[in-house]
C-alpha cells in the first residue's frame, strides 16, 4: 500500500508520526553538568508545582488526584527534554487534552520544542496540533461554553509564545556556535600561517648563514692549506694567499653583520646591497687566486638586474665554485653568464678531479637545496648533476621581470 493510502487511516497516520518523532532527537543529553542539574531541578519543580495546583482543580471531568499525579509524572519527563523535545511536547498534548496536565510543564515543553527540535516542519505540526487540542478540549479553568476566540487566544499564548521564544533562542545559539567555530577555525589558520612563516624564515636564515659562513670559510680553509704548502717554497705566493684569506674573512664579517642586522631590526634594517656582475668577477678572481683555473664568459648585453635576480645569480656562482674547491680541488672550471631579454642563464661546470682534495671539509648537502629554493621561488629552473667528461655542472635560468629599464632589448 502507498504512503498516501496509509495516511488515509488515522491510526496508521498516528503510527507514522510517532515513528517520525522518535527518530528525530534533539541535541545531546546534557552538554554540561550544569545543564543536567538544571533539567533535573526544573523537572522536579514543574512536577511538584503542577501536581499541587491540579490536585485541587475543579470543574474538569478527571478527578483532582488523577490530574495531580499525571501532572507530576509529566513534569518529570522534562529531564529528557533536550534529547527528545518532540516526544515530550507530543506527550504534553495528549495528556493535556485527556487529563488536564500542568501549565508550567506545557510552557517549558513547547519552549524546548522550538529550541532543540531538528525539524521545523515537526515543530509547526506539533504546535498546530497542540493549539487545536487546546481549543477542542480546554484546560480545567476553561469550558467549552467559553467563546471560541478566548480559547484560541489562550491556546496561542500557551503554545505559540514559548515556541517562538524557543525558535529565537535556538537560532541565536546556533549563530553563536557558528561564530565560535569560525573564530576557532580562523585562529587555527592563523596559527598554521604563523608556523609556516616561521619555518620559511628559519629556512631563509639558514640559507643566508650558509651562503655567508660556509662558502667563505670553505674557500678560506682551501686557501690556508695552499698557504701552508707554499709558505717556504714561494713566499711571495704565500703573501698573496694570506691577503686573499684576509679579504674573504672581512667580506664574510660584513655579510654576517648585515644578516644579524636584519634579524635584530627586522623591517627597519637597511636592505643589503645586491651583488652584481662585478661581484661575480670578484668571486672568479678569488677562486683563481686559490689555485682554481676558472674562466668567466659573459654573453649578451649587460644591464642592471633586480636585486633578487642578481643575488640569486651571484649565489649560484658562489656555491658552485665553493663545491669545486671542496670536491674537485685545483681543476679547470668555467663560469658562463648569458643575458637574455627575458632571463639570465648561469652555468658553472668543471673538469673531473685528478685526486680528492685532502682539506677534510664536511659536506652537508644543503647548498644545492638552498639554490634550488632560491631559483624556483623566482620562477626559474635549476639543474645540477654530472657534466660532460665526468665533471660536474650547475645550471640556472632565472626570469627577469619586465619593467621600465629592466630587461628591455636594445633599440
Amino acid at each position: 500500500m502507498s504512503t498516501v493510502g496509509r495516511l488515509g487511516n488515522p491510526g496508521a497516520a498516528l503510527l507514522i508520526y510517532a515513528r517520525f518523532i522518535c527518530s528525530d532527537p534533539g541535541g545531546a543529553w546534557w552538554p554540561r553538568r550544569r545543564s543536567r542539574a538544571l533539567d533535573i531541578a526544573l523537572a522536579l519543580s514543574a512536577g511538584i508545582f503542577d501536581g499541587t495546583v491540579t490536585w485541587f482543580a475543579k470543574d474538569f471531568f478527571v478527578p483532582g488526584p488523577v490530574m495531580g499525579a499525571t501532572s507530576f509524572a509529566l513534569g518529570l519527563t522534562l529531564v529528557v527534554r533536550r534529547r527528545f523535545p518532540v516526544s515530550v511536547a507530543t506527550l504534553c498534548v495528549l495528556l493535556g487534552a485527556g487529563a488536564g496536565a500542568g501549565a508550567v510543564t506545557y510552557l517549558i515543553a513547547f519552549y524546548t520544542l522550538g529550541a532543540y527540535a531538528a525539524s521545523r516542519r515537526v515543530v509547526l505540526v506539533t504546535s498546530g496540533a497542540a493549539i487545536i487540542a487546546f481549543v477542542v478540549q480546554p484546560g480545567p479553568e476553561l469550558h467549552l461554553d467559553d467563546p471560541l476566540w478566548i480559547r484560541a487566544v489562550v491556546g496561542m499564548a500557551m503554545v505559540a509564545s514559548p515556541v517562538l521564544l524557543g525558535l529565537y533562542m535556538g537560532t541565536r545559539k546556533q549563530l553563536l556556535a557558528s561564530l565560535q567555530e569560525r573564530a576557532e577555525r580562523l585562529e587555527r589558520e592563523q596559527h598554521l600561517l604563523a608556523e609556516r612563516a616561521r619555518d620559511e624564515e628559519r629556512t631563509r636564515i639558514a640559507r643566508e648563514m650558509h651562503d655567508v659562513v660556509a662558502n667563505r670559510v670553505s674557500v678560506m680553509v682551501v686557501q690556508s692549506g695552499a698557504l701552508r704548502a707554499i709558505a717556504k717554497r714561494d713566499p711571495d705566493k704565500a703573501v698573496e694567499a694570506a691577503a686573499v684569506i684576509g679579504d674573504m674573512g672581512r667580506q664574510a664579517l660584513d655579510e654576517l653583520r648585515q644578516v644579524i642586522g636584519v634579524l635584530r631590526l627586522g623591517e627597519d634594517a637597511a636592505p643589503p646591497a645586491a651583488p652584481g656582475l662585478d661581484d661575480i668577477r670578484g668571486l672568479v678572481g678569488q677562486s683563481h687566486a686559490a689555485g682554481l683555473a676558472v674562466t668567466l664568459t659573459v654573453k649578451g648585453r649587460e644591464r642592471p638586474l633586480p636585486a633578487a635576480v642578481a643575488g640569486t645569480a651571484y649565489r649560484v656562482v658562489q656555491e658552485a665554485l665553493t663545491n669545486v674547491h671542496k670536491h674537485a680541488g685545483t681543476v679547470s672550471a668555467r663560469v658562463a653568464l648569458h643575458h637574455l631579454p627575458e632571463a639570465i642563464e648561469v652555468r658553472v661546470d668543471n673538469d673531473p678531479p685528478v685526486r680528492r682534495p685532502d682539506h677534510g671539509l664536511p659536506s652537508g648537502g644543503h647548498g644545492l637545496v638552498g639554490l634550488r629554493e632560491r631559483v624556483t621561488a623566482l620562477g626559474g629552473i635549476f639543474e645540477a648533476g654530472a657534466g660532460a667528461g665526468g665533471g660536474y655542472a650547475v645550471r640556472a635560468r632565472v626570469p627577469v621581470p619586465a619593467g621600465p629599464g629592466v630587461g628591455a632589448p636594445e633599440g
